[in-house]
């Protein structure tokens, strides 16, 4: 089993820094192995507004405002 918690950078953070959070985010998941279970836990500081197409299976519709790039 893996648990991988972390927090991301907020959104007015410098773009080479939440390149590097994802870049590093990335590498360790693909250092878990596949028939392990993997448990992700990632605060993103992200505004999901109130759409959610696209997401419907992750991302419920009840968001406020509206969506970042984060």
């Amino acid at each position: 089993m893996n648990i991988i918690q972390c927090y991301a950078p907020t959104n007015d953070s410098n773009d080479d820094i939440k390149d590097q959070f994802y870049e590093r985010l990335q590498s360790l998941i693909e250092k878990c192995l596949r028939k392990d279970l993997t448990i992700l836990m990632v605060d993103q500081n992200a505004k999901v507004g109130r759409g959610n197409t696209g997401y419907e299976d992750t991302m419920g519709r009840h968001g406020l405002g509206q969506r970042n790039e984060n």
